[in-house]
């Protein structure tokens, strides 16, 4: 451990013990996007998904493969990684401002919920496909079990987080909930929302408001 995670450590312990509510590490999701069995062997065929680094949630991983967005104005977006592991149905998500850029009317979802989300074409070296299913990320804290029980809250509950950043103070409504048994307690948002609150690799947040589902 180096000085300066030593130092995070104890701001964080000291920060706890002064606000009296847990911080919550912050993670920015950059554009990405998941795919079907099916839909990497027509990208990639012959190709198995590698490991390009673990991410924190367990069994998750950015791959080394990457692919190009093309949107129905033929704006490109190059270099989008995909993570994995391969899911049920292919998914892309990007930001509000990459949205405008591909003139995509993409929806704020929760991951996984494609019903009526646009298609967009998606570009390998080797073939291209067309997938349904853009989203803008909706904001949201993985969580597990017993970090939901310590803030009180449960899957799909919305909290008020305060993001703590420098000159960026920043109130975040409409975050959901949702924890897990295998859930690592981090916040996620997208790069819009990262930089309009000034996000930094030592950034925290913290629950202020709990809003109960209905």
């Amino acid at each position: 451990m180096d000085e300066s995670q030593l130092r995070t450590i104890i701001r964080k312990i000291i920060d706890e013990e002064l606000n009296g509510t847990p911080s919550i590490p912050v993670g920015v999701s950059n554009h990405h996007i998941h795919l079907t069995d099916e839909d990497f062997d027509r990208l990639f065929p012959g190709q198995k998904m590698t490991v390009f680094r673990q991410l924190k949630q367990p069994s998750d991983f950015a791959s080394e493969q990457k692919v190009t967005l093309v949107g129905p104005n033929g704006v490109e977006i190059n270099n989008v990684r995909i993570l994995g592991p391969t899911r049920k149905h292919s998914q892309v998500e990007i930001s509000k401002t990459e949205a405008f850029q591909l003139a995509i009317d993409a929806p704020i979802r929760l991951s996984g919920d494609l019903e009526g989300a646009p298609s967009i074409k998606v570009r390998s070296e080797f073939a291209e496909i067309t997938i349904q299913g853009v989203i803008i990320a909706k904001r949201h804290i993985h969580m597990s079990l017993q970090d939901a029980a310590k803030f009180g809250v449960k899957y799909g509950d919305n909290v008020q987080v305060a993001i703590e950043s420098e000159g960026r103070r920043t109130i975040f409504d409409d975050v959901l909930a949702r924890p897990r048994e295998d859930f690592v307690l981090e916040m996620h948002i997208d790069t819009d929302e990262a930089n309009a609150a000034n996000i930094q690799a030592n950034t925290v947040a913290r629950i202020v408001e709990a809003k109960p589902e209905q």
